[in-house]
């Protein structure tokens, strides 16, 4: 890990939830509509990738359960896997202004050319709106979207909050569970679970 990161992540205050210390996100159904400026100031709308899967990750750099899963390699592994077969892959920034975490673009460019990242768009979300409207509660908590617009997915990435960052190579995927099958024409068999992390600070 760079060592500025690793500073100022030992430096920052941070709420760290696991388990049952919040609950399981909203109901699903149909992914609401939306429209952000990614890192390189372009406009970036959900209904332009009609037709594909997307997945949504609420991405705080600095937090540090965030920075477990891209230490270990986790986090780029599963967007590798993923993007590689056509998912687009959204990364949302939805730390506010003054709060832990908050980008503007170059910073985002930079952060995730550094991690070696393959996120499709970097999504800066300062005013917490497009959070908010997928309950978005924790770094990282992750979102799958159909071709169709349908929620599939929105939970933790796997089922091990405690891991040390050794050990996150051995937990499920929620999330490749999910893609897994739903690709394959199957019901989703995990649809929700609690996200663990950081709060989002919004």
């Amino acid at each position: 890990m760079n060592m500025k990161y690793a500073i100022a992540t030992t430096l920052l205050a941070t709420a760290v939830v696991f388990g049952n210390a919040v609950a399981k996100p909203a109901t699903l159904g149909k992914a609401p509509t939306f429209s952000l400026t990614n890192s390189n100031g372009a406009n970036v709308s959900l209904e332009q990738f009609e037709g594909k899967y997307v997945v949504l990750e609420w991405w705080n750099y600095q937090c540090p359960v965030v920075r477990r899963h891209y230490d270990s390699g986790n986090m780029q592994k599963t967007q590798k896997a993923m993007t590689e077969k056509g998912v687009v892959w959204l990364a949302i920034n939805s730390s506010a202004a003054g709060k832990q975490g908050n980008v503007n673009g170059e910073m985002a460019n930079k952060v995730m050319k550094d991690e070696k990242a393959f996120a499709s768009h970097v999504l800066l979300d300062h005013d917490g709106k497009v959070g908010k409207m997928y309950d978005a509660k924790t770094t990282p908590q992750m979102v799958l979207i159909s071709p169709t617009g349908e929620l599939l997915y929105n939970g933790a990435i796997d089922n091990m909050p405690n891991a040390s960052r050794e050990e996150t190579a051995k937990a499920e995927n929620y999330l490749l569970r999910a893609y897994g099958e739903a690709s394959s024409g199957k019901e989703v068999s995990i649809k929700t679970s609690r996200p663990y992390g950081c709060g989002v600070k919004y």
